[in-house]
């Protein structure tokens, strides 16, 4: 029998201060970990590197970045020591070469998409990390194709990382920060996106806003939904996809995690 894939997996990061509490969330992301046995690497893609064009960190120290405000000083006392994998940003870009032109980064670093959750997953740091940013002017159903292209990786034993949340309206959450429970328009997109997923109905993910008469408000911007799409897009077609997390933090904002393979 040969060996296993690597799983994708998309999580819902929701606040940075999941980083630092423990709560269901984290405690998931926990236990993920403990069952994610030699990775290689990881290749993540973070809502928090939203970019004209494509990047890849290609460092071999990244910097952990603080991209948020209003939060308590120990949050932007973390540091993340994680190496970064020159030679896995080379590949990602090869991989992606006659689609569009990577930029092999020497600035960006892990911003708190992409830290947040792995200083649970991989508390020690021990596991090399490469950030491949989210092309903003792409159709939604490239970045499937991202994905797809990227697939690859996994086979030779890299992690790929989908950091975002599938419901994320921060506008609406700020308003109900006490919220226990998800929002009804909130919980009914959510809920679709899940009947698609164990479908494998994957493509009419890229067009959400036909999904459900929510979408508006539960996908404001793109930016936190479209790291999904690259971890379905790794998805062979007999691959099991199964959810590993799940509620709401603040109302609007949705936690599922997803696991593929």
């Amino acid at each position: 029998m040969g060996k296993m894939r690597t799983p994708a997996i998309f999580l819902g990061h929701g606040s940075p201060m999941n980083a630092i509490e423990q709560n269901q969330w984290s405690e998931s992301w926990r236990a993920l970990g403990r069952e994610l046995t030699d990775v290689k690497g990881v290749l993540c893609i973070s809502a928090h590197w939203y970019t004209r064009g494509c990047g890849v960190t290609a460092m071999t120290t990244p910097r952990t970045i603080h991209d948020f405000g209003g939060f308590p000083q120990e949050l932007f006392e973390i540091v993340y020591p994680a190496g970064g994998d020159p030679a896995l940003a080379q590949h990602t870009k090869s991989l992606l070469a006659g689609e569009t032109d990577v930029v092999l980064d020497e600035s960006w670093g892990l911003d708190h998409g992409t830290w947040s959750v792995l200083v649970h997953l991989f508390p020690d740091a021990n596991v090399p990390v490469v950030q491949l940013s989210i092309d903003a002017t792409l159709d939604h159903e490239k970045h499937i194709e991202y994905g797809r292209r990227i697939s690859e990786l996994r086979d030779l034993g890299y992690l790929i990382v989908g950091s975002g949340n599938i419901v994320h309206n921060l506008h609406e959450s700020f308003r109900h920060q006490d919220a226990s429970d998800g929002f009804e328009w909130a919980k009914s997109f959510d809920t679709k996106i899940k009947a698609r997923l164990a479908d494998h109905d994957f493509y009419s993910l890229a067009d959400y806003d036909r999904i459900d008469d929510n979408a508006r408000l539960s996908v404001p911007t793109p930016d936190h939904y479209l790291p999904l799409l690259y971890v379905v897009g790794t998805a062979a077609p007999d691959e099991p996809i199964d959810i590993v997390c799940d509620g709401f933090q603040w109302g609007g904002i949705s936690m599922t995690g997803v696991k593929v393979g």
